[in-house]
Formats: C-alpha cells, sequence, structure tokens
C-alpha cells in the first residue's frame, strides 16, 4: 500500500466486486493526504402516530436510513509538475454509469461500488456527491492542487465501525502539509480547516518562532483540534498577511 508524504499510509479509494473485495483492473486512488477526520451518520425515519390520546406525541418507526461517510480530501501535484486533475477525474469515472446494449434494448449501468479504506477502517458503498475546487496552478494555468469533498452512501447493513484512529489505534488523528513555494500559515489553515483564522494552532503545534518564515519542503503537523495540546505563544501576523 502507498504511503503519504509523511510517510503514514495511506487512505485509499477503489473499486470493488459484487462480494465487496476489491476489483482486479478496477479504479484505485490513494490519497496524497489523509483525512484529518471523518464522520458516519446514519438516518432512520419516524411518523408520528395518528390515533394517540396523549398529551405526548407517539411515534412509530417507518424506515431505516443507509450510513453516509463525508471525507475532506487535498491532492497536490505541484512537486511532480503533473495537472493534478489527472488524478482526480479517476474519483469521477467512480461516479459513472455506463449505457449497455442487450438485445434491442439499452440498459443502463449503475457507478460501481468503491470502498473508502484507511488501517482498519473501510466503508463500502456508491459516491453519492463530489464537489471539486482547484486552489492552486502553474503558470500555464494547469491546476496542481484540488480540494475534493465526497459523500458514500452505503445501503447495506454493516456493524458500527471502531472508534478509534485509523493510524495509532487512538487519540487524535494528525496530517502532514509539505510546504511548497507560495505558502502562507494562514493559506494553509484556509485549506486545511477552512478558516484562515485558524494559523495559530499550527503555528503553537509545530512552535514556530516566526509563522512567516516558511520554508519549501518544510513540514508541518496538522493538529485535529485547534492546538490546546500545544503550548500557546503570542504570534501576530501584520493585518496584510491575513485573509
Amino acid at each position: 500500500m502507498a504511503n503519504t508524504r509523511s510517510s503514514l499510509q495511506a487512505a485509499r479509494i477503489y473499486e470493488v466486486d459484487s462480494s465487496g473485495e476489491e476489483k482486479g483492473g478496477g479504479v484505485s486512488v490513494d490519497c496524497m493526504f489523509n483525512p484529518f477526520e471523518y464522520s458516519v451518520t446514519k438516518t432512520n425515519t419516524y411518523k408520528e402516530e395518528r390515533k394517540n390520546r396523549s398529551d405526548v406525541p407517539g411515534f412509530e418507526f417507518e424506515k431505516a436510513g443507509p450510513q453516509t461517510l463525508t471525507l475532506n480530501l487535498i491532492f497536490d501535484t505541484y512537486e511532480s509538475d503533473e495537472d493534478v486533475s489527472l488524478k482526480t477525474n479517476k474519483l469521477w469515472k467512480l461516479m459513472e454509469s455506463k449505457t449497455r446494449r442487450e438485445g434491442r434494448r439499452n440498459r443502463k449501468v449503475p457507478p460501481p461500488e468503491v470502498a473508502f479504506e484507511w488501517g482498519v477502517f473501510r466503508f463500502v458503498a456508491v459516491i453519492t456527491s463530489m464537489t471539486q475546487k482547484f486552489t492552486l496552478f502553474k503558470p500555464d494555468g494547469t491546476p496542481v492542487r484540488a480540494h475534493v469533498e465526497v459523500t458514500f452512501t452505503q445501503h447495506k447493513d454493516v456493524e458500527d465501525y471502531p472508534n478509534q484512529n485509523p493510524t495509532s489505534g487512538g487519540g487524535d488523528i494528525e496530517r502532514v502539509w509539505r510546504v511548497i513555494a507560495g505558502d502562507r500559515i494562514d493559506t494553509i489553515a484556509y485549506a486545511v480547516y477552512g478558516d484562515a483564522t485558524r494559523w495559530r494552532a499550527i503555528a503553537d503545534y509545530n512552535q514556530l518562532d516566526n509563522p512567516l518564515d516558511l520554508r519549501a519542503g518544510q513540514q508541518l503537523i496538522i493538529p485535529s483540534s485547534d492546538g490546546t495540546s500545544a503550548e500557546r505563544r503570542t504570534i501576530d501576523l501584520p493585518p496584510d498577511q491575513v485573509t
């Protein structure tokens, strides 16, 4: 199995067959940056009982909803100088349906089932939603960094997943950001948290004396929390450096 830039075991999304096992020759995508969190949700539907003389409304179970998994992933090909969409396009293929000719009729073949796998966690489902946003480009316009939000929906009954860190068996999940030319501490915070003002959590966690002095190739640990486990330091960015 491939590793991320931080040498941690990479998460992977791959096509599976009808038995739920990896399909030979199927599409497989390694995640260059592991997610620092994932959430699995399930919703059941109830309806209010029509005949109820109590002051407290009664509810009747109607149906069980599917489990869903939502991930925010980052793909980056800046150092390899490649078009990042060549990698993310593989995920789009896992959402494509096909048309097959059978006799005189065309039959719609649904998109394949896939698995998201990271350490002990494995989720077999179909991809029901995907949003891709390109955030970094080469001078000629070629995209080299993309943020992808993926939602997987599972329609099969499964046991509850273990509540543990996929890489170490417990505790907060961390990931590593490798600094490239042009990166700033606030833009990194926006990329991983969606909030540029959380740059201080990264600076504190990595004990940066000068968060404006980032070097290409430098590796930053991205904490999954707000950085309270690290020593708090009074570091302020000039106003023109904060988005």
